[in-house]
């Protein structure tokens, strides 16, 4: 039996289905985070630069990023409910690969997989919570989101404590989290695959137009793209690099380090959270603009911190600079709502690719300057924020 609520119009909100593809979200990024989780591990088994560090996450979030918009714009045309089932096959197929990786091609291959895995399931799931939104999509949005943040804070507390203590091989213990994944996500694609029967004509039943001309459009979804580069060109250094730089700084060992990224990645869910609602009720544009803009002065302090102020610096970092992603899918698509699968690839893709980029750049840059010369250059990357001032205001009167 589903719950549901019903907003003023009439539509319902499946809570049901929101927090099963929260959950199939959060099993799905668990998956991914241990990629980051596990560099430590592999840049002493193997003696890796920090350049084939950041080469390992490019390899990752390229895979994700560049057939997202694709996927999406396919299954705009011809939803696909099961194709969330193939993309944790290929998660899975990952894991397994990376438990027994020896070299670094071979880990190469093994995040390709995982990210192929990421880039089907994130475009159809976009459309599914915004299925169930019943109208509350900033809510709907942040529920998502949220349960993918979770995952992402658990894969480095997770690693610190089954893989780190014993060895690499103990990976295989994340084909739990595939497996229970497969169940819900096949759950999920049945309940999909009857509201296509019964709603076969009606595929977007939560649509709301603007009267924007085509050129504004256009230069909203070009700002919200430079903010996704600052956002995530930031929050790279700050999810590939962090236990490198708290070990580097603060002479932390790995499990130690690990913790400390849990806290970080624990604020970023709980800000995820926050996001979405305060963005249907005060208006998209203010939660993006603050969110992205509104870290800047603790972004600028961090390298200055010692620890204590770190995890501090990091906390309030982590939930102003999060309640923006939830925000800016939705707004984007409200920028181009008969595009909802597309524009849903186009910006989780560009999201991981710039992560990608980031990582990167970032990791020959801490090769020849230092970790935390990285950590100082990238402490201004939340002024670009600033130029949310010329998106237009998408919210109802």
């Amino acid at each position: 039996m589903k719950t549901t609520t019903t907003n003023d119009s009439g539509q319902k909100m499946v809570f049901s289905i929101l927090f099963f593809i929260s959950f199939a979200h959060l099993l799905n990024d668990l998956i991914q985070a241990v990629i980051p989780s596990v560099y430590p591990i592999l840049k002493q088994n193997y003696n890796l630069s920090f350049s084939q560090i950041g080469l390992i996450t490019f390899a990752f979030q390229l895979t994700a990023s560049i057939f997202q918009p694709f996927v999406g714009y396919y299954t705009d045309k011809y939803p696909k409910p099961f194709s969330q089932v193939y993309g944790m096959f290929f998660s899975l197929a990952g894991i397994v690969s990376i438990s027994f990786a020896d070299n670094f091609y071979w880990i190469l291959l093994s995040v390709c997989l995982i990210g192929t895995g990421s880039a089907i399931f994130h475009p159809e799931s976009a459309r599914i919570s915004n299925l169930a939104s019943g109208g509350r999509r900033g809510l709907a949005q942040s529920i998502f989101q949220v349960g993918g943040n979770f995952g992402t804070a658990l894969g480095p507390l997770l690693v610190a404590l089954i893989v780190v203590p014993n060895s690499q091989k103990h990976i295989l213990w994340f084909i739990i989290a595939a497996v229970i994944g497969l169940s819900i996500i096949t759950k999920i694609a049945f309940w999909y695959k009857s509201h296509l029967v019964v709603g076969k004509h009606k595929k977007y039943p939560i649509i709301d137009f603007h009267n924007l001309p085509k050129k504004r459009v256009q230069l909203s979804i070009a700002i919200l793209l430079i903010v996704i580069f600052s956002k995530f060109f930031y929050s790279a250094s700050l999810s590939t690099y962090y236990t490198f730089y708290v070990m580097d700084k603060f002479h932390l060992s790995i499990q130690q380090a690990q913790f400390h990224l849990f806290i970080y990645l624990i604020a970023y869910a709980i800000g995820t959270i926050l996001g979405g609602p305060l963005g249907d009720k005060f208006g998209r544009k203010y939660i993006i603009w603050f969110s992205v803009f509104g870290a800047t002065p603790f972004a600028l302090l961090l390298p200055y911190a010692n620890l204590f102020y770190t995890d501090v610096l990091m906390i309030v970092i982590g939930i102003i600079i999060s309640s923006a992603f939830p925000a800016i899918i939705v707004y984007a698509q409200e920028l181009l709502p008969k595009k909802l699968g597309m524009i849903s690839g186009l910006f989780y893709g560009f999201a991981f690719g710039m992560g990608a980029l980031g990582s990167a750049l970032l990791g020959i840059l801490a090769d020849h300057k230092g970790i935390i010369f990285v950590y100082h250059i990238c402490s201004f990357l939340p002024i670009i924020g600033i130029i949310c001032y010329f998106l237009p205001n998408l919210k109802k009167k």
